[in-house]
């Protein structure tokens, strides 16, 4: 039977290679959701007939509605509208690459209606991780990794009891300014830190790389999903970008998955699941072409942002989702041009040592942390 798959963020990086590989397989695509790309949105609309359209930005709901007025497609917006999306009774899966924290509540309702969930949105297990791994236990559904670290770590524990893992490692690019002095960070403009050598991202993801907070987020994700104790995971700079990350079995032997650095991979793998495709023709790694393969251990000195990873899951709680909501303010300060490359380490800091964690109750509390943590990194400069 042909999967059907609703797509939230449907018009970012993420979305649209999703889009790709629902091409490629043959999926029919019920629900599309973009933010305010509204123009995308309906060219993919259009293509792919869906049933339902949300855009975020309710204040271009009119337009889009008025867009797509020859069509049968029904166009909802808002918060309201992304939920409908993700529990629409048609989905057999929902695929959540939205940015930030509002990927957490559609994550939550696509479980609770027994979706299979594909998420690429990180920030749903770094601030609600102990909610949304319970509602699967509690929903009996499956939770599948499509961010390209977290599918190889999947795909290398296949097989594997989880007595059996001695380690995981993470492996990061380093983004495009590792290796350069603490003077010559003071000086990356927006512009210099949207160039990623390997990747081709959103915006904030791309920012976060050059900073390795992508890195830390993925810490805090791979803790909630692998149920991992932190001290079992690792991050190894890895400029290539072939290995997308390893386990480490308690004999010794590691485990790595390779391929190019194509999205499309784990994007195919989260939606094929159980099952590998040989469709589509993804490019393929030449061993022929004299590959080498270049590893360090981070440097924290000039890349604080592990530390703070490391610090939110200890202190637990809301505190990941407060290291999150600084994140989000202070990249969003540097590509308005407000603040300096350094000082989104500096304002995730100060936010982080100025929050007192609470258990992570319900949704609620992590609202208002991450609310509260908002507030106190827009006061910064």
């Amino acid at each position: 039977m042909t999967q059907c798959i609703s797509v939230l963020g449907s018009t970012g990086s993420i979305g649209t290679q999703s889009l790709q590989v629902c091409k490629m397989q043959g999926y029919s695509v019920c629900g599309l959701a973009a933010n305010r790309n509204i123009s995308l949105l309906e060219q993919q609309a259009r293509e792919f007939s869906p049933k339902k359209v949300c855009i975020y930005d309710q204040s271009l709901y009119s337009q889009l509605k008025i867009a797509l007025a020859d069509t049968s497609v029904e166009v909802v917006c808002g918060m309201e509208g992304l939920l409908e999306l993700a529990s629409m009774e048609e989905a057999d899966t929902v695929l959540n690459s939205v940015v930030g924290m509002i990927g957490l509540t559609p994550t939550l309702r696509a479980i609770q209606a027994g979706k299979k969930v594909a998420l690429a949105n990180k920030e749903t297990l770094v601030t609600g991780g102990k909610l949304v791994t319970r509602a699967v236990q509690q929903y009996h559904t499956a939770l599948l990794p499509v961010d390209s670290e977290h599918s190889a770590i999947f795909q290398c524990l296949q097989g594997n009891q989880q007595n059996r893992i001695k380690k995981i490692l993470l492996t990061a690019s380093g983004g495009p300014f590792y290796g350069k002095t603490k003077g010559q960070l003071q000086n990356i403009r927006p512009a210099d830190a949207l160039k990623h050598p390997n990747w081709s991202m959103g915006a904030k993801i791309t920012v976060d790389s050059a900073t390795l907070m992508n890195k830390a987020l993925e810490l805090v994700e791979a803790h909630h999903l692998f149920r991992i104790p932190t001290e079992r995971l690792k991050v190894l700079i890895h400029p290539q970008s072939l290995i997308h990350s390893m386990v480490e079995l308690c004999d010794g032997s590691f485990i790595a998955q390779m391929s190019k650095p194509d999205m499309r991979f784990a994007i195919q793998y989260a939606l094929t699941w159980p099952e590998r495709s040989a469709v589509g023709g993804l490019p393929q790694l030449d061993f022929s072409a004299g590959l080498h393969f270049d590893f360090q251990l981070p440097d924290r000195n000039r890349f604080p942002s592990l530390e703070f990873a490391e610090e939110a899951m200890r202190c637990g709680g809301t505190m990941p989702a407060v290291m999150n909501a600084a994140n989000e303010v202070a990249v969003e300060k540097f590509r308005r041009g407000e603040i300096g490359f350094a000082r989104i380490w500096a304002i995730i800091e100060a936010t982080m040592h100025a929050h007192h964690p609470e258990p992570q109750r319900d949704l609620e509390t992590i609202r208002n942390a991450d609310a509260e943590a908002r507030r106190f990194a827009e006061a910064l400069q």
